[in-house]
């Protein structure tokens, strides 16, 4: 199950991430304290300046930290799901919808402590810092070790709270209507959480030392950009979200099928 988790990661995240760059990048955009406008107008702003700046292969921008981080994500996703699975279903083998969206919280927290949270606090790092005039990591390895070294391990771990609460809630969602509706899945834990995907972007960015925790980070949004920021980079977001649960379910089963006959 961690095999077939894994090589599903890897391959919807190399198909969905452009749209993950473009939502982090409208998550981040804030009205610049010296001009007094944002950087990017929308979606396809924000492609355009990318595509012109750095090419096409801007939108990968940070593409090699969660290609690193998918594949232990999803392994520790279906991994726990599958072991909490194990313990719930009833004597004929069958999970009830509750439970199922039970597993699929607590494969959520597990997945947001040993894959998410760090893989997250990089990648929004690494995107933040393409928006500097003069980026200080030039490539994976450096920036780690440039993070750890200015932050310690801490500095991976920035943004913990709200990422196990948008991780649990994610997979307790999906998990919860995955097996009757496929991407509608995807779509409604969009809806259901992105404030507090917003909340743990701007926790895990360059700029994360305004804030003195999860709660003062969603107060200084409110009081200063609204409730609509809460909202910023939902369509980008849900364009992924969507891909990547009818991408990752429909790879996963067939996958463990795979698996399965081979070594039953």
């Amino acid at each position: 199950m961690l095999s077939a988790g894994g090589v599903t990661g890897g391959i919807e995240i190399c198909i969905t991430y452009p749209t993950e760059y473009v939502k982090t990048q409208l998550q981040l955009d804030e009205k610049s304290s010296k001009s007094g406008v944002k950087q990017y107008k929308g979606i396809v702003d924000c492609v355009q300046k990318t595509v012109k700046s750095h090419g096409v292969f801007g939108l990968y921008r940070g593409l090699s930290v969660l290609l690193y981080g998918s594949i232990p994500k999803s392994a520790v996703r279906f991994g726990a799901f599958e072991t909490f699975k194990s313990y719930a279903v009833d004597e004929r083998g069958n999970l009830s919808l509750q439970n199922r969206a039970l597993c699929g919280l607590g494969a959520g927290i597990f997945e947001a402590i040993f894959a998410v949270t760090p893989m997250e606090t990089i990648k929004v790092k690494f995107i933040n810092d393409r928006r500097s005039l003069n980026p200080k990591y030039k490539g994976f390895l450096h920036g780690v070790n440039y993070i750890i070294r200015e932050q310690g391990v801490r500095g991976v771990y920035q943004g913990v709270v709200p990422t196990i609460m948008k991780q649990g809630s994610n997979q307790a969602i999906r998990f919860f209507i995955t097996g009757a509706f496929g991407a509608v899945a995807g779509a409604a834990s969009v809806f259901g959480n992105t404030p507090i995907d917003v909340v743990k972007t701007r926790m895990q960015g360059l700029d994360a030392a305004k804030y003195k925790g999860t709660v003062d980070c969603f107060v200084q949004i409110w009081k200063n950009e609204g409730f609509l920021a809460f909202y910023k980079g939902t369509l980008p977001r849900l364009s992924r979200v969507c891909l990547d649960v009818a991408i990752t379910f429909m790879i996963y089963d067939s996958f463990m099928e795979m698996f399965n006959k081979v070594w039953p």
